[in-house]
């Protein structure tokens, strides 16, 4: 891996806190995700399940967790099973995890070879009345190919029928939506390597730039600060292609006169970064440009302000529709009678702004975490508003990504990366 070693000791107390939910005589398991193949002998680079990650910090196909709080034997409440290697392996895929290094890394002293997790997973059984099984229920999963996680649970229900079942995934909602300060950290070191690539670009950008040529200027500015890459597929969209909300192509040219809007970000130790920003391509707003924008930017700023212990995600994005109303009247883009005469299940303001204002991020960009519950300190949120006019070739979003606090407004991640319009205008043509 590219990033630093992560203190075990992040995993051990996330690990504490997911068994402490447990009901009693109960096992929960947790499985890597798969290799997935391309075609003939190639496959998608390995990206670790966020689950087993976050309790174990294994970042390795072929591992599954095991806890068991009330194991008989001390040494089985918590185990770890990974793939055994050997002289082959080393050469022709690198280092795995040993023993001794899987015990590092996690904060667990039990681990064993994956070939013996059927034998050891049978004896644990016969002491366990409940098992875990770890389903995906983010509320807007889209899972179609059959993971290894499923695999198992498909396996585990037909040769285990008498035992109970339970779900992993309301407590990891519930303990993964609150971040621990070393997560916050990693976080922030994202956002860092984010900043290095959007000032890097600033200076790159100019009329007659590629789309994908800005792509690869941050690509090269993440890897090169230990960044495996984007947080998630980056939206590099110039001019009217601004105005489709997951524009991947990346394959325009860039005029001068118009606006690229950047969602893109980097991930760092397998947490994300999620920024928008949104620039002038010959360096210069426009006064309608800069109308748009300083609308956008005032209605980030006071949604920001509303992130505050106790808050209904819900409630915020009703608020939210509230402030962009005001500007899109302030813009003529609404006037009164289309607020007055608005569906109430799709509001004026949908017409211009179309998308929610935020999400949980951490381990996913769109993470796990409790909605319908009041926000709590230490939660992570994007604040991402959107003006977007098809009719004048401009589309504008601005995206930070804060936490949560006890008291007082939320603190930005995000809050060295430019985003006043002075600053970027100086910045890009220095």
């Amino acid at each position: 891996m590219k990033y630093a070693q992560i203190d075990s000791n992040l995993f051990v107390k996330n690990r504490r806190k997911f068994m402490a939910q447990m009901k009693p005589k109960s096992i929960a398991v947790f499985n890597s995700n798969d290799i997935y193949p391309i075609g003939a002998d190639s496959t998608l680079p390995f990206e670790q399940d966020r689950d087993i990650f976050y309790l174990s910090g294994a970042d390795q196909e072929e591992t599954i967790l095991l806890l068991f709080p009330d194991a008989m034997d001390p040494k089985h409440r918590e185990i770890l099973f990974v793939r055994e290697t050997n002289d082959h392996i080393a050469v022709w895929e690198g280092a795995k995890l040993t023993k001794e290094k899987a015990t590092e890394v996690s904060g667990i002293e039990t681990v064993y070879w994956l070939t013996e997790f059927d034998k050891i997973f049978f004896d644990l059984m016969t002491e366990a009345d409940t098992i875990y099984f770890n389903t995906n229920e983010h509320y807007r999963q889209a899972v179609e190919t059959q993971t290894r996680e499923a695999r198992f649970i498909e396996k585990c229900k037909k040769e285990y029928p008498a035992h109970q079942w339970a779900k992993s995934n309301p407590i990891l909602q519930n303990i993964r939506g609150v971040k621990e300060p070393e997560e916050i950290e990693l976080m922030e070191t994202a956002c860092d390597i984010t900043e290095k690539g959007f000032r890097r670009i600033l200076e790159f950008v100019k009329p007659g730039v590629w789309e994908h040529e800005i792509e690869a200027e941050f690509l090269h500015e993440f890897v090169r600060n230990r960044s495996r890459g984007f947080a998630y597929p980056p939206i590099i969209a110039a001019g009217n292609n601004a105005n489709v909300l997951h524009y991947l192509e990346n394959n325009k040219e860039v005029k001068d006169g118009d606006m690229i809007l950047l969602d893109l970000a980097a991930e760092y130790a397998n947490y994300s970064s999620d920024m928008t920003r949104t620039i002038p391509v010959n360096g210069k707003f426009t006064d309608r440009q800069k109308q748009v924008y300083s609308a956008v930017l005032r209605v980030k700023n006071e949604a920001t302000k509303m992130l505050v212990p106790g808050t209904i995600w819900a409630e915020f994005h009703k608020e939210v529709g509230k402030l962009m109303t005001s500007e899109l009247i302030g813009l003529g883009l609404l006037d009164k009678a289309d607020v007055q005469n608005e569906n109430p299940d799709w509001p004026a303001y949908k017409k211009y702004f179309m998308h929610g204002t935020s999400h949980h991020i951490g381990l996913n960009t769109h993470d796990y975490g409790e909605l319908k519950k009041p926000m709590k300190a230490n939660m992570v949120f994007t604040v991402e508003p959107g003006i977007y006019i098809p009719a004048e070739g401009m589309g504008v979003r601005l995206e930070d990504d804060v936490v949560i606090q006890e008291k007082g407004e939320p603190f930005n991640l995000m809050r060295n990366i430019p985003i006043e319009i002075e600053e970027i205008e100086e910045l890009m043509n220095k």
